[in-house]
Protein backbone atom coordinates (compact mmCIF):
# COMPACT_ATOMS: atom_id res chain seq x y z
CA UNK A 1 0.00 0.00 0.00
CA UNK A 2 1.38 3.78 -0.46
CA UNK A 3 1.99 5.35 2.24
CA UNK A 4 -0.68 8.67 2.42
CA UNK A 5 -1.21 9.89 5.41
CA UNK A 6 0.46 11.48 8.25
CA UNK A 7 -0.32 10.45 12.21
CA UNK A 8 -0.04 13.47 15.07
CA UNK A 9 -0.16 12.55 18.16
CA UNK A 10 -0.79 14.57 20.66
CA UNK A 11 -0.36 14.00 24.34
CA UNK A 12 -1.96 16.94 26.75
CA UNK A 13 -2.68 17.50 30.47
CA UNK A 14 -6.43 16.42 30.12
CA UNK A 15 -6.94 14.06 27.38
CA UNK A 16 -4.18 12.32 24.14
CA UNK A 17 -5.62 13.47 20.44
CA UNK A 18 -4.64 11.28 17.43
CA UNK A 19 -5.43 12.61 14.32
CA UNK A 20 -4.97 11.38 10.42
CA UNK A 21 -4.52 13.47 8.08
CA UNK A 22 -4.31 12.89 4.35
CA UNK A 23 -1.43 14.88 2.09
CA UNK A 24 -3.58 18.02 1.71
CA UNK A 25 -3.57 18.29 5.82
CA UNK A 26 -7.33 17.36 5.95
CA UNK A 27 -8.73 15.70 8.67
CA UNK A 28 -9.83 12.13 7.84
CA UNK A 29 -9.30 10.36 11.59
CA UNK A 30 -9.97 10.86 14.97
CA UNK A 31 -10.08 10.02 18.31
CA UNK A 32 -9.73 11.11 22.26
CA UNK A 33 -9.02 9.09 25.19
CA UNK A 34 -9.69 11.30 28.51
CA UNK A 35 -6.09 10.76 30.91
CA UNK A 36 -7.02 11.73 34.85
CA UNK A 37 -4.72 14.24 37.38
CA UNK A 38 -4.76 13.23 40.88
CA UNK A 39 -4.16 16.11 43.30
CA UNK A 40 -2.38 14.27 46.40
CA UNK A 41 -1.79 17.31 48.41
CA UNK A 42 -3.38 21.52 47.61
CA UNK A 43 -0.92 22.52 44.82
CA UNK A 44 0.27 18.93 43.98
CA UNK A 45 -0.48 17.73 40.67
CA UNK A 46 0.43 14.23 39.39
CA UNK A 47 -0.43 11.40 36.90
CA UNK A 48 0.52 7.99 36.11
CA UNK A 49 2.87 7.76 33.35
CA UNK A 50 1.37 4.09 32.12
CA UNK A 51 -1.99 5.77 31.60
CA UNK A 52 -0.45 8.28 29.06
CA UNK A 53 0.92 5.74 27.73
CA UNK A 54 -2.32 3.20 27.48
CA UNK A 55 -4.05 5.88 26.24
CA UNK A 56 -1.33 7.30 23.18
CA UNK A 57 -2.20 3.26 21.91
CA UNK A 58 -5.76 3.51 22.53
CA UNK A 59 -5.95 7.16 20.24
CA UNK A 60 -3.64 6.07 17.71
CA UNK A 61 -5.86 2.69 17.20
CA UNK A 62 -9.11 4.45 17.18
CA UNK A 63 -7.98 6.68 15.21
CA UNK A 64 -6.65 4.18 11.87
CA UNK A 65 -10.40 2.51 13.00
CA UNK A 66 -12.26 5.79 12.52
CA UNK A 67 -10.46 6.76 8.88
CA UNK A 68 -10.49 3.00 8.03
CA UNK A 69 -7.13 3.35 7.42
CA UNK A 70 -3.80 1.00 8.11
CA UNK A 71 -1.04 1.46 9.95
CA UNK A 72 1.24 0.69 6.52
CA UNK A 73 -0.31 3.70 5.04
CA UNK A 74 0.86 6.06 7.51
CA UNK A 75 4.15 7.66 5.82
CA UNK A 76 5.05 9.60 9.37
CA UNK A 77 3.94 10.26 12.61
CA UNK A 78 4.76 13.37 14.50
CA UNK A 79 4.20 13.51 18.22
CA UNK A 80 3.45 16.89 20.23
CA UNK A 81 3.25 16.90 24.32
CA UNK A 82 2.18 18.46 27.47
CA UNK A 83 5.56 20.33 28.39
CA UNK A 84 7.69 20.03 31.46
CA UNK A 85 5.67 16.92 33.03
CA UNK A 86 8.66 14.72 34.54
CA UNK A 87 9.00 11.13 34.53
CA UNK A 88 11.82 9.03 35.85
CA UNK A 89 11.95 5.59 34.90
CA UNK A 90 14.16 2.01 35.29
CA UNK A 91 16.14 1.71 31.82
CA UNK A 92 15.88 -1.89 32.31
CA UNK A 93 12.43 -2.54 33.04
CA UNK A 94 10.74 0.55 31.59
CA UNK A 95 9.22 1.08 34.74
CA UNK A 96 8.47 4.62 36.09
CA UNK A 97 10.07 5.30 39.79
CA UNK A 98 7.37 7.20 40.86
CA UNK A 99 4.30 8.98 39.50
CA UNK A 100 4.56 11.94 36.84
CA UNK A 101 5.13 15.37 38.46
CA UNK A 102 2.75 17.57 36.75
CA UNK A 103 3.83 21.05 34.87
CA UNK A 104 1.20 22.68 36.93
CA UNK A 105 2.25 20.98 39.93
CA UNK A 106 3.90 23.07 42.94
CA UNK A 107 5.36 20.56 44.78
CA UNK A 108 9.20 21.78 44.34
CA UNK A 109 8.57 25.34 45.20
CA UNK A 110 10.58 25.19 47.94
CA UNK A 111 13.76 23.78 45.87
CA UNK A 112 13.39 26.38 43.50
CA UNK A 113 13.42 29.31 46.18
CA UNK A 114 16.60 27.62 47.70
CA UNK A 115 18.01 27.65 44.42
CA UNK A 116 17.40 31.52 44.30
CA UNK A 117 18.42 32.09 47.89
CA UNK A 118 21.42 30.64 46.39
CA UNK A 119 22.25 33.66 43.81
CA UNK A 120 20.93 31.22 40.60
CA UNK A 121 18.71 33.54 39.43
CA UNK A 122 20.69 35.34 36.90
CA UNK A 123 22.58 32.14 36.06
CA UNK A 124 19.32 30.25 34.95
CA UNK A 125 18.10 33.01 32.98
CA UNK A 126 21.30 33.70 30.91
CA UNK A 127 22.04 30.07 29.74
CA UNK A 128 18.12 28.69 29.68
CA UNK A 129 15.71 31.60 28.88
CA UNK A 130 13.77 30.93 31.60
CA UNK A 131 12.61 32.98 34.65
CA UNK A 132 13.21 30.23 38.20
CA UNK A 133 10.22 28.31 38.77
CA UNK A 134 8.35 25.10 39.91
CA UNK A 135 6.92 25.04 36.70
CA UNK A 136 9.83 23.36 34.62
CA UNK A 137 11.41 20.34 35.49
CA UNK A 138 14.70 20.50 36.81
CA UNK A 139 13.18 20.99 40.46
CA UNK A 140 10.35 18.54 39.61
CA UNK A 141 13.49 15.75 38.64
CA UNK A 142 15.18 17.06 42.14
CA UNK A 143 12.25 16.35 43.92
CA UNK A 144 11.86 12.89 42.84
CA UNK A 145 15.40 12.15 43.24
CA UNK A 146 14.81 13.54 47.03
CA UNK A 147 11.57 11.33 47.67
CA UNK A 148 12.50 7.62 46.10
CA UNK A 149 14.95 5.91 48.18
CA UNK A 150 18.18 4.97 45.94
CA UNK A 151 16.95 6.80 43.25
CA UNK A 152 20.26 10.00 43.24
CA UNK A 153 22.70 6.76 43.58
CA UNK A 154 21.21 4.85 40.76
CA UNK A 155 20.69 7.82 38.26
CA UNK A 156 24.59 8.65 38.83
CA UNK A 157 24.85 4.90 37.75
CA UNK A 158 23.15 5.13 34.70
CA UNK A 159 20.33 2.85 35.71
CA UNK A 160 17.07 5.52 35.92
CA UNK A 161 16.22 7.94 32.63
CA UNK A 162 14.83 11.25 32.98
CA UNK A 163 12.34 12.39 29.94
CA UNK A 164 9.47 15.08 29.58
CA UNK A 165 6.49 13.47 28.01
CA UNK A 166 7.42 13.10 24.83
CA UNK A 167 10.65 11.69 25.53
CA UNK A 168 8.27 9.21 27.43
CA UNK A 169 6.19 8.20 24.78
CA UNK A 170 8.95 7.95 22.41
CA UNK A 171 10.48 5.60 24.28
CA UNK A 172 7.64 3.50 24.25
CA UNK A 173 6.87 4.16 20.72
CA UNK A 174 10.20 2.51 19.93
CA UNK A 175 10.36 -0.34 22.34
CA UNK A 176 12.75 0.96 24.44
CA UNK A 177 15.25 1.28 21.91
CA UNK A 178 15.47 5.49 21.62
CA UNK A 179 16.11 7.43 24.94
CA UNK A 180 15.38 11.19 23.32
CA UNK A 181 14.11 14.44 23.59
CA UNK A 182 14.20 17.44 21.30
CA UNK A 183 14.92 20.91 21.24
CA UNK A 184 11.68 22.70 21.94
CA UNK A 185 11.20 20.58 25.10
CA UNK A 186 14.78 20.01 26.26
CA UNK A 187 14.43 24.02 26.29
CA UNK A 188 11.60 23.87 28.91
CA UNK A 189 13.80 21.87 31.67
CA UNK A 190 15.80 24.65 33.25
CA UNK A 191 18.82 22.14 32.55
CA UNK A 192 19.58 23.24 28.68
CA UNK A 193 21.34 26.03 27.39
CA UNK A 194 19.38 27.00 24.26
CA UNK A 195 22.42 29.71 22.99
CA UNK A 196 25.24 26.53 22.82
CA UNK A 197 22.05 23.91 22.55
CA UNK A 198 23.18 21.41 25.11
CA UNK A 199 22.79 20.10 28.57
CA UNK A 200 24.22 23.05 30.95
CA UNK A 201 27.01 20.89 32.76
CA UNK A 202 27.20 23.89 35.59
CA UNK A 203 23.94 23.73 36.45
CA UNK A 204 23.28 20.27 36.38
CA UNK A 205 26.07 20.79 39.15
CA UNK A 206 24.32 23.30 41.21
CA UNK A 207 21.30 21.23 41.16
CA UNK A 208 22.67 17.77 42.08
CA UNK A 209 21.22 15.76 39.18
CA UNK A 210 23.28 13.64 37.24
CA UNK A 211 23.55 13.78 33.48
CA UNK A 212 23.40 10.04 33.31
CA UNK A 213 19.72 10.50 33.64
CA UNK A 214 19.57 12.93 30.42
CA UNK A 215 18.56 12.15 26.76
CA UNK A 216 19.51 12.90 23.65
CA UNK A 217 18.56 16.18 22.10
CA UNK A 218 17.58 16.19 18.62
CA UNK A 219 16.35 18.55 16.15
CA UNK A 220 12.62 18.78 16.25
CA UNK A 221 12.37 17.19 12.79
CA UNK A 222 15.19 14.24 13.10
CA UNK A 223 14.72 10.42 12.58
CA UNK A 224 13.72 9.62 16.39
CA UNK A 225 13.12 6.17 15.22
CA UNK A 226 10.18 3.95 13.86
CA UNK A 227 7.24 2.73 15.54
CA UNK A 228 7.10 -0.59 16.92
CA UNK A 229 5.42 -2.74 14.91
CA UNK A 230 3.42 -4.65 17.49
CA UNK A 231 1.49 -1.30 18.72
CA UNK A 232 -0.63 -1.06 15.46
CA UNK A 233 0.86 -3.98 13.05
CA UNK A 234 3.06 -1.92 10.79
CA UNK A 235 6.04 0.43 11.76
CA UNK A 236 5.71 3.99 11.11
CA UNK A 237 8.96 6.61 11.00
CA UNK A 238 8.72 9.01 13.68
CA UNK A 239 9.77 12.43 11.88
CA UNK A 240 8.72 14.78 14.07
CA UNK A 241 8.73 16.06 17.47
CA UNK A 242 7.94 19.42 19.65
CA UNK A 243 6.30 20.80 22.73
CA UNK A 244 2.52 21.39 22.24
CA UNK A 245 3.25 25.06 22.36
CA UNK A 246 5.47 25.04 19.44
CA UNK A 247 4.03 22.91 17.43
CA UNK A 248 1.10 25.31 17.55
CA UNK A 249 3.22 27.98 16.38
CA UNK A 250 4.24 25.73 14.04
CA UNK A 251 0.47 24.92 13.02
CA UNK A 252 -0.46 28.31 12.59
CA UNK A 253 2.09 28.84 9.94
CA UNK A 254 3.86 31.52 12.50
CA UNK A 255 7.02 30.96 10.51
CA UNK A 256 8.48 34.84 9.99
CA UNK A 257 9.84 36.85 12.87
CA UNK A 258 7.08 38.86 14.56
CA UNK A 259 4.40 36.48 14.14
CA UNK A 260 2.39 35.56 16.98
CA UNK A 261 -0.22 33.00 18.06
CA UNK A 262 -2.39 32.71 21.29
CA UNK A 263 -4.05 29.52 22.72
CA UNK A 264 -6.65 29.53 24.72
CA UNK A 265 -7.27 26.60 27.21
CA UNK A 266 -7.06 25.91 30.40
CA UNK A 267 -4.75 28.48 30.38
CA UNK A 268 -3.45 31.12 27.98
CA UNK A 269 0.36 30.73 25.78
CA UNK A 270 1.45 33.56 24.01
CA UNK A 271 4.18 32.93 21.59
CA UNK A 272 5.80 34.89 19.20
CA UNK A 273 8.58 33.89 16.30
CA UNK A 274 11.87 36.17 17.09
CA UNK A 275 13.73 34.38 14.11
CA UNK A 276 17.62 33.69 14.89
CA UNK A 277 17.68 35.73 17.78
CA UNK A 278 17.06 34.90 21.45
CA UNK A 279 15.50 37.71 22.91
CA UNK A 280 16.33 38.76 26.33
CA UNK A 281 13.32 39.35 28.09
CA UNK A 282 13.16 42.48 30.62
CA UNK A 283 9.41 41.96 31.46
CA UNK A 284 9.78 38.45 32.97
CA UNK A 285 8.97 36.57 29.56
CA UNK A 286 10.44 33.61 29.09
CA UNK A 287 12.62 33.18 25.86
CA UNK A 288 12.99 29.81 24.47
CA UNK A 289 13.50 27.37 20.84
CA UNK A 290 10.90 27.63 18.94
CA UNK A 291 11.92 24.68 16.39
CA UNK A 292 15.47 23.43 15.48
CA UNK A 293 14.85 22.34 11.72
CA UNK A 294 17.68 20.30 10.88
CA UNK A 295 20.39 22.64 12.32
CA UNK A 296 17.67 25.79 11.23
CA UNK A 297 17.19 27.26 14.81
CA UNK A 298 14.08 29.30 15.36
CA UNK A 299 13.61 31.48 19.15
CA UNK A 300 10.35 32.71 20.76
CA UNK A 301 9.15 34.75 23.37
CA UNK A 302 6.38 33.34 25.58
CA UNK A 303 4.03 34.21 27.81
CA UNK A 304 2.32 31.41 30.10
CA UNK A 305 -0.86 32.65 31.41
CA UNK A 306 -1.94 30.21 34.08
CA UNK A 307 -6.05 30.48 33.93
CA UNK A 308 -8.20 31.40 31.11
CA UNK A 309 -10.72 28.38 30.65
CA UNK A 310 -10.41 27.35 33.76
CA UNK A 311 -12.22 30.86 35.09
CA UNK A 312 -15.18 29.79 32.97
CA UNK A 313 -14.91 26.19 35.08
CA UNK A 314 -14.99 27.94 38.15
CA UNK A 315 -18.11 29.48 37.24
CA UNK A 316 -19.57 25.93 35.91
CA UNK A 317 -17.97 23.82 38.52
CA UNK A 318 -17.88 26.04 41.26
CA UNK A 319 -20.44 28.44 41.50
CA UNK A 320 -23.02 26.45 39.78
CA UNK A 321 -24.06 29.43 37.41
CA UNK A 322 -23.86 27.81 33.84
CA UNK A 323 -24.14 24.11 32.36
CA UNK A 324 -21.56 24.49 29.58
CA UNK A 325 -19.18 26.59 28.70
CA UNK A 326 -20.83 27.86 25.79
CA UNK A 327 -23.73 29.79 27.42
CA UNK A 328 -21.61 32.62 28.57
CA UNK A 329 -21.34 33.99 25.26
CA UNK A 330 -25.08 34.85 25.53
CA UNK A 331 -25.12 35.77 29.04
CA UNK A 332 -21.84 38.39 28.20
CA UNK A 333 -23.78 39.50 25.28
CA UNK A 334 -26.89 40.53 27.68
CA UNK A 335 -25.04 43.31 28.84
CA UNK A 336 -23.64 46.62 26.99
CA UNK A 337 -20.27 47.26 29.06
CA UNK A 338 -19.02 45.26 32.01
CA UNK A 339 -19.99 47.88 34.38
CA UNK A 340 -16.81 48.31 36.26
CA UNK A 341 -16.53 44.50 36.64
CA UNK A 342 -13.63 42.38 36.56
CA UNK A 343 -12.55 38.94 37.55
CA UNK A 344 -8.52 38.76 38.18
CA UNK A 345 -8.39 34.73 37.84
CA UNK A 346 -5.76 33.97 39.91
CA UNK A 347 -6.40 30.73 41.42
CA UNK A 348 -3.00 29.40 41.28
CA UNK A 349 -1.38 32.67 41.04
CA UNK A 350 -0.49 34.68 38.21
CA UNK A 351 1.82 33.81 35.35
CA UNK A 352 3.59 36.04 32.53
CA UNK A 353 4.42 39.27 33.02
CA UNK A 354 3.75 39.11 36.66
CA UNK A 355 5.10 35.83 38.22
CA UNK A 356 3.59 35.88 41.40
CA UNK A 357 2.72 32.56 42.71
CA UNK A 358 1.18 34.22 46.14
CA UNK A 359 -1.48 36.07 43.71
CA UNK A 360 -5.20 35.37 44.48
CA UNK A 361 -8.28 35.40 42.52
CA UNK A 362 -10.40 38.91 43.37
CA UNK A 363 -13.34 39.97 41.76
CA UNK A 364 -13.88 44.17 41.54
CA UNK A 365 -16.66 46.26 41.23
CA UNK A 366 -19.66 44.25 42.32
CA UNK A 367 -22.71 46.36 43.48
CA UNK A 368 -26.47 45.08 44.25
CA UNK A 369 -26.88 44.95 40.88
CA UNK A 370 -24.32 42.93 39.44
CA UNK A 371 -25.69 39.54 38.24
CA UNK A 372 -24.34 36.56 36.63
CA UNK A 373 -24.45 38.12 33.58
CA UNK A 374 -21.54 40.18 34.62
CA UNK A 375 -19.28 37.45 36.13
CA UNK A 376 -19.53 35.14 32.87
CA UNK A 377 -18.69 38.63 31.01
CA UNK A 378 -16.24 39.10 33.27
CA UNK A 379 -14.64 35.66 33.00
CA UNK A 380 -13.99 36.03 29.44
CA UNK A 381 -12.71 39.61 29.74
CA UNK A 382 -10.20 38.06 31.65
CA UNK A 383 -8.88 36.21 29.07
CA UNK A 384 -8.34 39.29 26.59
CA UNK A 385 -7.17 41.39 29.51
CA UNK A 386 -4.05 39.34 30.27
CA UNK A 387 -3.27 38.81 26.92
CA UNK A 388 -2.96 42.18 26.26
CA UNK A 389 -0.71 42.19 29.08
CA UNK A 390 1.65 39.84 27.58
CA UNK A 391 1.32 41.17 24.57
CA UNK A 392 2.82 44.84 25.84
CA UNK A 393 5.18 42.87 27.12
CA UNK A 394 6.64 40.92 23.85
CA UNK A 395 6.65 44.61 22.15
CA UNK A 396 8.92 46.03 24.43
CA UNK A 397 10.93 43.19 24.68
CA UNK A 398 11.34 42.59 20.45
CA UNK A 399 10.61 45.96 19.63
CA UNK A 400 7.98 44.67 16.99
CA UNK A 401 4.58 45.66 16.97
CA UNK A 402 2.25 42.84 16.68
CA UNK A 403 -0.18 43.28 13.57
CA UNK A 404 -2.33 40.72 14.22
CA UNK A 405 -3.18 37.84 16.31
CA UNK A 406 -3.50 33.77 15.24
CA UNK A 407 -5.80 31.85 18.00
CA UNK A 408 -6.61 28.21 18.48
CA UNK A 409 -7.57 26.29 21.64
CA UNK A 410 -11.20 25.19 22.83
CA UNK A 411 -11.76 29.07 23.96
CA UNK A 412 -11.61 30.61 20.11
CA UNK A 413 -15.62 29.09 19.10
CA UNK A 414 -16.54 32.49 21.64
CA UNK A 415 -16.98 34.85 18.87
CA UNK A 416 -17.81 37.47 21.97
CA UNK A 417 -14.16 36.73 23.44
CA UNK A 418 -12.58 36.91 20.00
CA UNK A 419 -14.19 40.29 19.23
CA UNK A 420 -13.32 41.46 22.61
CA UNK A 421 -9.73 40.47 22.05
CA UNK A 422 -9.32 42.27 18.40
CA UNK A 423 -11.42 45.45 20.17
CA UNK A 424 -8.37 45.58 23.32
CA UNK A 425 -5.54 44.53 21.19
CA UNK A 426 -6.25 47.04 18.47
CA UNK A 427 -5.30 44.54 16.04
CA UNK A 428 -6.96 41.97 13.65
CA UNK A 429 -7.85 38.45 15.74
CA UNK A 430 -7.10 35.52 12.77
CA UNK A 431 -9.31 32.19 13.59
CA UNK A 432 -8.31 29.61 11.34
CA UNK A 433 -10.10 26.84 9.75
CA UNK A 434 -8.29 24.18 11.27
CA UNK A 435 -8.84 24.97 15.12
CA UNK A 436 -6.74 21.84 16.15
CA UNK A 437 -3.19 23.75 15.54
CA UNK A 438 -1.17 21.85 17.60
CA UNK A 439 -1.56 18.33 16.04
CA UNK A 440 -1.66 19.72 12.76
CA UNK A 441 2.07 21.47 13.57
CA UNK A 442 3.27 17.49 14.67
CA UNK A 443 1.92 16.40 11.41
CA UNK A 444 3.07 19.20 9.66
CA UNK A 445 6.88 19.00 11.41
CA UNK A 446 6.68 14.96 10.27
CA UNK A 447 5.48 15.69 6.50
CA UNK A 448 8.44 18.10 6.11
CA UNK A 449 11.12 15.65 7.06
CA UNK A 450 9.67 13.18 4.98
CA UNK A 451 9.70 15.33 1.82
CA UNK A 452 6.09 15.32 1.19
CA UNK A 453 5.62 19.70 1.14
CA UNK A 454 7.60 22.52 2.34
CA UNK A 455 6.95 25.82 4.22
CA UNK A 456 5.47 27.48 1.10
CA UNK A 457 2.98 24.40 0.49
CA UNK A 458 1.69 25.17 4.13
CA UNK A 459 1.55 28.79 3.75
CA UNK A 460 -0.99 27.66 0.88
CA UNK A 461 -2.94 25.49 2.86
CA UNK A 462 -3.19 27.13 5.74
CA UNK A 463 -6.88 29.27 5.96
CA UNK A 464 -8.44 31.32 7.97
CA UNK A 465 -11.72 30.34 9.10
CA UNK A 466 -12.93 34.16 10.32
CA UNK A 467 -11.28 37.74 10.92
CA UNK A 468 -11.89 39.91 14.14
CA UNK A 469 -11.42 43.36 13.17
CA UNK A 470 -11.18 46.01 16.27
CA UNK A 471 -14.08 48.27 16.40
CA UNK A 472 -13.54 49.55 19.92
CA UNK A 473 -12.24 53.10 19.73
CA UNK A 474 -8.67 54.11 21.88
CA UNK A 475 -10.30 56.21 24.47
CA UNK A 476 -12.59 53.04 25.50
CA UNK A 477 -10.19 50.78 25.65
CA UNK A 478 -7.70 52.52 27.48
CA UNK A 479 -10.31 52.95 30.24
CA UNK A 480 -11.07 49.17 29.88
CA UNK A 481 -7.81 48.57 30.55
CA UNK A 482 -6.77 51.26 33.30
CA UNK A 483 -9.58 49.30 35.32
CA UNK A 484 -8.22 45.97 34.51
CA UNK A 485 -4.46 47.47 35.86
CA UNK A 486 -6.15 48.24 39.12
CA UNK A 487 -7.91 45.05 39.64
CA UNK A 488 -4.50 43.21 39.36
CA UNK A 489 -2.89 45.70 41.69
CA UNK A 490 -5.24 43.81 44.17
CA UNK A 491 -4.75 40.60 43.65
CA UNK A 492 -1.25 40.72 43.63
CA UNK A 493 0.79 39.57 47.18
CA UNK A 494 2.63 41.99 48.91
CA UNK A 495 6.37 41.09 47.73
CA UNK A 496 5.70 39.06 44.24
CA UNK A 497 8.08 35.73 43.67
Amino acid sequence: MSRRFLMALDQGTTGTTCLLFDLDLRVVGRAYQEVRCTFPHPGWVSQAPEELWASSQVAMRGALRHAGVEASEVAALGLTNQRETTILWDRATGRPIHDAVVWQCRRSAEIVREWTGRGLTERIQRSTGLVPDAYFSASKIRWILDQVPGAEERARRGELAFGTVDCWILWNLTGGRVHATEASNAARTMLYDIHARTWDQGLLDEFRIPSALLPRVLPTTAEFGVLETEVLGAGIPILGMAGDQQAALFGQCCFAPGDVKNTYGTGCFLVMNTGGEAVASTNRLLTTIAWDLDGEVQYALEGSIFSAGSAVQWLRDGLGLIRTAAETEELARRLTDNDGVYLVPAFSGLGAPYWDPQARAVLVGMTRDTRPEHLARAALEAAAYQTCGVVEAMTTDSGRQVGGLRVDGGMVANDFLMQFQADLLGVPVLRPAMSESTALGAATLAGLKADLFDRRRLTEIHRIERTFQPALSAQSRETLYAGWKDAVARALSPSPA
